[in-house]
Formats: C-alpha cells, sequence, structure tokens
C-alpha cells in the first residue's frame, strides 16, 4: 500500500482526525478467535445520553393526548412495546414539541439507558437537517468517538441499530418533514421507543414501520382559556374571563400563539385587556385586508406575530428582524452581537428580551433559535424593513466574525498551514481568540453544521470574496468529526466564487484543497483534474509556492495509484521548488513522500536515505504528525528487514504521536504496521486484535481500500496459525473490496495470499488465483512488484513440478 497517507500540508500523515482511544492488545491467544466488525462502543463504558430540552413551564390541558402517550407503555406485551413508532401530527404552531417534550420528562424514568432528541428543522424556510447529521449527532451522544462515526449514512444507521438493540431508550424525533428523515433513525430491534412530532402524517410509516399516529388539533376553548390564565395568573389575576376567551380566539386556540400573547399580556400588567385586544384587532383587521382567507389558524399566527413584535423596544425589534438573516439553524451570542453591530453585553440584554417575549428559544449556553415560523416571520420582517444596504452590511458582519473566528480555531486545529490575509472585522467585538486545542475544537464541532450555510449565504449575496475565503479557511478549521467529505460539499462555491472575483490566489488554493480532499475520499481522477488546473494556474500566474504544493499532490495521487517513477519525480521537482521560495518545511514533507514511493518500489537503500533526512528535518521543525509519519516510514522499513526491534520502537512512537494528536485516521492506517510486526514475531492474538480496530477505525473514516487492508492483515494471520479456511474467507473479502475499487495492485497481492491460503485444500482454485493476479501485474516494473510477479510464476511452476 502506497506510504500516502493525505495530510492537509500535502505530507504523508493522514487527514483524518478523532479522540484517541489506546490500543487494544488481545495477549496470549487460546481457543478460538472471532473477527468481527465490532460496535463503535464495544470498548469503552456505555454512555447514558439526556439529550431532553427543558420541561415546558406551566404545560397545561391536553389530558387526552397524553392518555394515549401513557397507554403506549401500559400496553406492554411480556416487557416488549407492542407499537414502538408513535407520530404525533398537527398544524403549526398546534403544540406537538411541547406535548412530547411534557410527556418524555414524565416518563423518563421509564428509559433507563437515555433519551436521544433532535428537531430535524423539517419546515425551516432554509434547510432541513438531514437524517446523516442526526445519526452523526446521535452516535456521539451514545459514546461513538467523532472520528468513529462511519461517513457512509447506511453504515451510521447500521451501527446505530446496533447500539440500541440491547437498550430501552426514548428517541424524540421534533419536526419531521419526510419519512426520509425518519426511518435511518428508527431502532431495528430492541426495547426502545421512537416519538415524531410532523405537521404531516408520515403515513408510510404505518405501512411499513407499523406506527401509530395522534393528530393533535387546536385547543378546546376552555382549554385556551386555561393557558392564557396559567401564564398570566400571578402578573394579572383580575383579567375579566370573557375578555381571556376572546383573546384565545384571536389566536385560534392555538398554543405557540396563546403563549406568545399570554407572556405580552404578563408583560405589561397596567395595561388593560381591552387595550391589548384592541391592538390585536388592529393587527388583525391589517392582516384580513392582505390575506386570501383561506388559512384561519395561518393568519391568527400572522397577527399574533405581528401584534408581539411591534410592541419590542426598537433595539429588540431590530435585532429580532436582523437575527432572520442568519444562515444557520442556531445562532451564538457573538454571531447575534455580528449581526447587529453591537456589544455582547447589550446583544445578551436584548436576547434575553426576545426570549422573555418567546420569540426566540434559549438551546444553550449563549446559543439561541427560532420556532421556524418565526424564524421565516424574522426573515419576512428584516427584507420589509431593512434597506438592502442594511441587510448586506449585516450579513457582512456575521460573515466576519465567523470568518476571523474560523482563522483564529486554525491556529489551534492546524498550526503548520498558512492564514490567510483577512479584511479588517466590521464589527465592534474584540478579536475571536481560543484558550486552547479543545476550545477551538469544540467550537468547529458547535457550529459545523452551519459552515455550508455561510459560504452559500455569502455566495447568493455575491459577497465572493467572503464565500471563497471563508471556504479556503473553514478547510482548515473542520472538527475532529468532520471530514472532507462534508467540506467537499460546498467546496465546489467557494472556488467558483474566487473564480467570479479572478482571484487567482484564492483560485489556487481552492483547487489544491479540491485536489487534496478528493484524493482523501478516492476520487483519484477528480483529484487530478483540480490539481492539474492547479498547476497550470499556478505556472501561468508565476506563484511558484502554489505550484510545489500542486506537484506534491499530484506526486501523492500518482502514489495513491503507484504510479511510482511519476510520483517520486513529482516529489522530487517540488522539493526543489519548496526549496526556491523558502518553504523548507513543505520541503520535508515532499521529502517523506519520495521516501513513501521508494520504500513502495522496494528500493530499500534509497528510502533508507531519504527517511533519514526527512526525519531530521522534521524534528528540527517539530513537526508532530510528520515525525510520526517519519517513523511510520521507519517501522515499514526495519520489518522488511528483519529488524524487529527498531520497527517495534518506531511504531510505538508513531502510534504514540497518533493518540496525542486525537487523530483515528493517523491511528488506524499506523496499526496496520503494528499488527504486521506482530504477527511476524508470532504474536498472532495481539495482531488480530490491531486488525481488528484497524478495520473498525477505517470502515468508520469511510476508507474501504485500507479496511480490507487489515482484512489481509487478519487472512495472513490466520493463515500463520494453520487456520486456511478462515484466512481464505478475509482475503476473499479484500479481493473483492480491491476489485470494486478497480484498484489492480492490491487486487493482484490479494490474490496471491488467497491462492497460498486455499492451496491446502483445492490446488486448482489455487493456480487459478495466481494465474489471475499475474493478469493484473502487468502495467508494474518496479523491483517489489517484479518481485511478486517472479514468485507467483515460480509458485505456478512449482505446483505444476
Amino acid at each position: 500500500m502506497p506510504a500516502d497517507t493525505n495530510g492537509r500540508s500535502g505530507d504523508s500523515a493522514n487527514d483524518l482526525s478523532g479522540e484517541s482511544r489506546d490500543v487494544v492488545q488481545a495477549g496470549n491467544v487460546s481457543g478460538d478467535i472471532h473477527f468481527h466488525q465490532a460496535p463503535a462502543a464495544s470498548d469503552r463504558p456505555r454512555t447514558v445520553p439526556r439529550q431532553l430540552p427543558a420541561d415546558v413551564h406551566a404545560f397545561v390541558n391536553r389530558t387526552a393526548e397524553l392518555g394515549q402517550l401513557d397507554a403506549i407503555l401500559t400496553g406492554r406485551d411480556g416487557g416488549q412495546l407492542v407499537v414502538s413508532v408513535h407520530v404525533v401530527a398537527g398544524t403549526a404552531g398546534a403544540g406537538k414539541t411541547s406535548l412530547v417534550l411534557h410527556w418524555a420528562h414524565r416518563v423518563r424514568d421509564r428509559f433507563p439507558d437515555g433519551q436521544l432528541f433532535v428537531n430535524l428543522r423539517g419546515h425551516d424556510p432554509r434547510e432541513p437537517v438531514t437524517a446523516e447529521q442526526a445519526l452523526r449527532g446521535f452516535l456521539r451522544a451514545l459514546g461513538v468517538a467523532p472520528g468513529d462515526v462511519p461517513q457512509d449514512v447506511d453504515d451510521a444507521a447500521a451501527l446505530y441499530r446496533s447500539l440500541l438493540a440491547d437498550r430501552r431508550m426514548l428517541i424524540v424525533l421534533d419536526n419531521a418533514a419526510t419519512v426520509g428523515q425518519v426511518r435511518p433513525l428508527l431502532p431495528g430491534s430492541g426495547d426502545s421507543l421512537t416519538v415524531v412530532t410532523s405537521r404531516n402524517r408520515l403515513a408510510a410509516l404505518a405501512v411499513r414501520d407499523g406506527a401509530r399516529r395522534i393528530t393533535l388539533g387546536t385547543l378546546p376553548e376552555p382549554e385556551a382559556v386555561a393557558l392564557l390564565r396559567t401564564v398570566t395568573r400571578d402578573h394579572r389575576p383580575g383579567d375579566d374571563p370573557d375578555k381571556l376567551t376572546e383573546l384565545a380566539r384571536r389566536c385560534a386556540h392555538l398554543p405557540l400563539a396563546l403563549r406568545i400573547a399570554a407572556e405580552r399580556a404578563a408583560g405589561h400588567p397596567h395595561l388593560s385587556l381591552d387595550d391589548l385586544l384592541a391592538d390585536l384587532h388592529d393587527e388583525s383587521a391589517l392582516w384580513d385586508a392582505l390575506s386570501t382567507g383561506t388559512d384561519e389558524e395561518a393568519e391568527a399566527v400572522r397577527t399574533v406575530f405581528a401584534w408581539s413584535y411591534r410592541a419590542l423596544p426598537p433595539h429588540s425589534g431590530r435585532l429580532f428582524r436582523l437575527l432572520g438573516l442568519h444562515p444557520g439553524p442556531e445562532f451564538g451570542l457573538q454571531a447575534a452581537a455580528a449581526l447587529a453591530g453591537l456589544p455582547l453585553s447589550r446583544a445578551r440584554q436584548l436576547l434575553d428580551d426576545l426570549v422573555g417575549a418567546h420569540l426566540l428559544e434559549q438551546s444553550g449556553p449563549d446559543r439561541f433559535q427560532f420556532h421556524d415560523l418565526l424564524r421565516a416571520y424574522a426573515s419576512e420582517q428584516a427584507h420589509d424593513e431593512e434597506p438592502a444596504e442594511q441587510r448586506e452590511a449585516a450579513l457582512r458582519r456575521v460573515l466576519d466574525r465567523y470568518l476571523h473566528t474560523a482563522d483564529a480555531a486554525q491556529t489551534w486545529l492546524q498550526p503548520g498551514e498558512d492564514h490567510l490575509p483577512l479584511p479588517e472585522t466590521t464589527t465592534p467585538l474584540p478579536p475571536p481568540a481560543f484558550a486552547d486545542y479543545d476550545a477551538a475544537a469544540d467550537w468547529a464541532e458547535r457550529e459545523r453544521a452551519t459552515f455550508p450555510h455561510l459560504v452559500r449565504a455569502a455566495a447568493a449575496a455575491g459577497l465572493h470574496q467572503h464565500a471563497w475565503q471563508l471556504t479556503a479557511t473553514l478547510w482548515n478549521a473542520l472538527s475532529a468529526s468532520a471530514s472532507f467529505a462534508d467540506w467537499l460539499g460546498f467546496g465546489h462555491i467557494g472556488l467558483a466564487s474566487a473564480e467570479h472575483v479572478n482571484d487567482t490566489n484564492g483560485q489556487l488554493l481552492l483547487l489544491n484543497q479540491l485536489g487534496m480532499s478528493h484524493r482523501s475520499a478516492n476520487r483519484l481522477d477528480l483529484a487530478a483534474d483540480h490539481l492539474s488546473r492547479a498547476l497550470d494556474l499556478a505556472r501561468t500566474t508565476g506563484n511558484r509556492g502554489e505550484e510545489a504544493h500542486a506537484l506534491n499532490l499530484v506526486g501523492l495521487v500518482h502514489l495513491r495509484a503507484r504510479r511510482l517513477d511519476a510520483a517520486a519525480a513529482h516529489f522530487a521537482e517540488a522539493i526543489g521548488t519548496f526549496r526556491e521560495v523558502g518553504g523548507e518545511r513543505w520541503a520535508a514533507a515532499a521529502l517523506s513522500n519520495v521516501a513513501g514511493a521508494h520504500l513502495e518500489a522496494g528500493r530499500l537503500e534509497e528510502a533508507d536515505t531519504a527517511i533519514q533526512a526527512a526525519l531530521s528535518a522534521h524534528r528540527a521543525l517539530d513537526n508532530r504528525q510528520s515525525i510520526g509519519n517519519a517513523r511510520w516510514l521507519a517501522a515499514q522499513l526495519h520489518r522488511e528487514r528483519d529488524e524487529t526491534e527498531a520497527a517495534r520502537e518506531a511504531i510505538d512512537e508513531a502510534l504514540g504521536i497518533a493518540l496525542g494528536l486525537r487523530n483515528r485516521g493517523l491511528e488506524g492506517f499506523w496499526l496496520l504496521a503494528l499488527g504486521d510486526i506482530q504477527r511476524t514475531t508470532g504474536q498472532h492474538g495481539d495482531a488480530l486484535a490491531v486488525y481488528q480496530r484497524s478495520a473498525m477505525l477505517h470502515r468508520r473514516l469511510g476508507d474501504r481500500s485500507r479496511e480490507a487492508l487489515a482484512w489481509r492483515g487478519t487472512g495472513q494471520a490466520y493463515a500463520a496459525m494453520d487456520r486456511h479456511g478462515e484466512a481464505a474467507a478475509f482475503h476473499r473479502q479484500a479481493a473483492a473490496v480491491h476489485r470494486d475499487l478497480g484498484d489492480a495492485w492490491e487486487l493482484a497481492v490479494e490474490l496471491g495470499h488467497l491462492a497460498a491460503a486455499v492451496h491446502p485444500q483445492d490446488p486448482e482454485a489455487a493456480r487459478a488465483h495466481r494465474t489471475e493476479a499475474l493478469t493484473h501485474l502487468t502495467p508494474y516494473t518496479d523491483p517489489r512488484a517484479t518481485a511478486v510477479r517472479a514468485r507467483l510464476e515460480r509458485q505456478l511452476t512449482e505446483a505444476d513440478g
């Protein structure tokens, strides 16, 4: 396997990171050994998530519906839920979420393994939460380390079902729009209960998944009045019941409108209900004149929104409507302050006003979100009341804040990467800074769902400089649980924006980032296309630094495809160019790649020389990740020379660095070398455990090729233990992956191992595998390929003799 492990900086250190765990050691083996794709949390204590938001204040009524929900738990059969999926459907603002949350808090003790909650934002005016995004959050809540979450949605769903199979949990899927958002989040079996809220009936869940449905209408008038009375009782106990009844009718008996109206009445205890109703009547008359009269409930809600919004103090009202311009589904205090151009202390005061008026929800410490209806309303008010230049200025401010904060996070998350020269910030806030790595990583994780919205909003508004700079900076500020696949979802938007403003430096940077990201995803044709464009543009514009980066990255594409001479030539040219422009750090990275190309070709002396030179340079520059990569290369070299003690020392240092960096990609790949060392020294049990862990990590990172390499090592370990049937099974599995990926070299090597495993029982099958392997080796002429070809030909001759 080529030494390429995809560093962000273009060296051969892996780019996927995650939370570290100790290497699994199996010890001596006795009896049967079973190798499985173990669940992510199988090697760590079980966590008990408690994700329910706070219970609803002053919840009243809905006794019939609460009884229906209670019946879910009383209708148990032999300890199992008769129905495991329930849908609470109803019109917007009917109080579906409030009902389910109130009930969930009442019964949470019946679910000792915890509760999961996600707002799917199915009717958000912008983008809903996908099932894949929700799965990632649930898996992390269940104890799966961020770097262990599978990239493939089907793999993530399978892991999720495995983790829930023997648990009793309550899963609340709030605000779903489609069955497609819900179905991957349903447990496959076991004793967990899923409750879904939706404005839609989601009938397909009943047909295929046996879901039952509760339909929530508006409140009966007595219950609507009771809700108003509960909220206002302590503030204005003398209100006329008839006036409260009229107020309830004005709110169409919808809980959302009722709560907003009640909060306003409670907040103005000296204003009579007659005056409040007169205001509401005037607002209602306006909406009646503007509406078609086809949706009485929707118009009632909009009337109450407008009534409450217009009662806000001017500064609070301005913040409310400007928040409607925020690109993402959730925002923090600093983003709100940036939008309005306010100091943090003043923004916090105004946010408290909006939360108190029930126009905004607080989702965490200094974190806020809208009900989707209110978000749409706030956005409308911003477009109606804020001049276009003021809306653009607000968007610029918040984009500036995210850009500068991402730049500050990059300082910790990718300290070796060059920073973009950014424009001066347009906000009155102090410069963003993080105390340490963990603080930066926490920010990146918290905001990861916002990143794509920021770039798209910037491009849509014509703020193309912001769009490309955000894209490039966010590439270096990805959280540990993110992958380049996340970034690729908006990377092309940033490139288009750089092209739009004819910023060649931005185009070069993003072309190289896109090339590296596609290479990480094994999309070598797309990687080559972007890097070829980068190389041409760098040479046309005379940008020698980016030319060197493109050369190095093209070399890594050749290395991944086993075009070893071409790879070495590109690395050598990159080294010379880096040194011309004073890029010693990058030259050292490319030198490691030269070592990897020589090692893969079987040119051990040349590899040794390059490894020593690269390691010396990396130690001088204190590049920890690159030091680890050089030590991994040294471990491979020592093992091939039968220098097992030196090999083990080198790989232990490399893995220590991977664990210290919390980098699961590095750990998974470098574990393959540890397994090989253990296998060659007869530590078969330890090797099997290490290969298992490597396969598990690579599966969750979405790297099928390297997962197959772990299966190869497993097959070799079983063969060394004379368990040829199990060995053959793993080699067949690995060969199928390499065949599917079109990797002729790895397929040929795997077929050779498969032939050795089946030969004792089926010499004819072994002959067929070796014969096919030789056909795949035709393009390769390097010393290692020549040796493999000679060995296969010798084995065929010996079998004939």
